[in-house]
């Protein structure tokens, strides 16, 4: 098998996961790295073995060496560092959420099409074993008409307003970072809402700390989500057939297993054993479509993409109008 050389820009910590599991990956090399400064970039190739370290994303991208980049820097970063990467001729990996508006998205999507190059979302939930699994058993009709999902991501972090997480420039917020699992499946299963409706909790800073969405289907199936900064919650999935029900263990987003129950009670479990913390999955996928001479995955599809980030705007704008502040959040 060919080897695919990665170079990543970003020095955080998905950039550090991934670099744990692209080990994982045959016929995959990272060889490169780049941030905004050489330090940063010289302390992470030290850490990982890498070859290079570039003191700037545009000398990451002109690295003759580098095959494909992973762009995992912060979400407002996400749209100019894929176009940097794009516009040098290299297929692109970037983290999810995909960009911060849809006409970034689809500008994205454009000029990968039109140079011929591989770009994908980061939804590296996609290509966990257990999804994989889900998506055979929805093709197969198994669970009947959907009329629902429901699914829900909770973490407790610490009320920091000079955190990343509660900074408006950053792209903080809930939502963002923890809700674009659950939009991300829900769009999975039912596709682009027709109707979206949020009730959402804003932290002093501005950003949401809790959202709850209601996303409604031309069929009539309905998505029940919700995303909260402020606490640990379940983070389970489910999904509701006329014949049977789906229902992922927490944390439904990463390596999981699920029970399908039946409409008269029968229950089936499904179990699975992944390696690592699951990113090298999507690197695997990247890594066979490039070396095919793809341009896009079949499993997360670009339009797709722009479509939930679609969908997060609305999300945003309907919350804009019921926001709530909570003092001290």
């Amino acid at each position: 098998m060919a080897t695919l050389r990665w170079g990543i820009i970003g020095t955080g910590s998905i950039a550090r996961t991934f670099a744990h599991d692209l080990t994982l990956v045959a016929g995959g090399d990272l060889v490169a790295i780049g941030s905004r400064t050489t330090s940063a970039a010289v302390a992470f190739a030290r850490e990982f073995g890498v070859e290079r370290a570039h003191g700037s994303y545009e000398a990451l991208v002109a690295d003759p060496g580098v095959d494909v980049v992973y762009v995992a820097t912060p979400h407002p970063f996400h749209y100019d560092n894929a176009r940097l990467a794009l516009a040098a001729g290299k297929p692109v990996l970037v983290e999810k959420p995909f960009t911060m508006t849809a006409v970034q998205a689809r500008d994205l999507v454009e000029l990968a099409r039109a140079s011929g190059l591989f770009l994908m979302e980061a939804m590296w939930t996609r290509f966990l074993p257990h999804v994989v699994a889900i998506r055979e058993i929805l093709a197969r009709g198994e669970l009947g008409e959907i009329v629902g999902v429901e699914a829900d991501h909770g973490q407790w972090f610490d009320t920091d307003p000079t955190s990343r997480l509660f900074a408006p420039e950053l792209g903080g917020g809930a939502l963002l970072d923890l809700g674009v699992y659950p939009v991300s499946f829900a769009s999975m299963v039912l596709g682009a809402p027709s109707r979206v409706s949020a009730l959402v909790t804003a932290a002093s800073t501005g950003v949401d700390a809790q959202t709850s969405m209601l996303l409604g289907y031309e069929g009539g199936a309905q998505a029940v989500l919700t995303c909260t900064s402020r606490a640990r919650s379940a983070t389970r999935a489910s999904i509701v057939g006329t014949e049977a029900r789906l229902d992922v263990e927490g944390d439904f987003y990463a390596p999981s297993s699920f029970d399908v129950v039946t409409r008269s009670g029968t229950r089936s479990r499904h179990d699975f054993v992944t390696a690592g913390r699951g990113l090298h999955y999507e690197a695997a996928e990247v890594t066979r479509c490039v070396l095919e001479g793809r341009v896009e995955s079949p499993v997360m599809p670009l339009d797709e993409s722009v479509a939930v980030v679609a969908t997060l705007e609305q999300i945003l704008a309907s919350g804009a109008r019921t926001s709530t502040w909570e003092r001290g959040s």
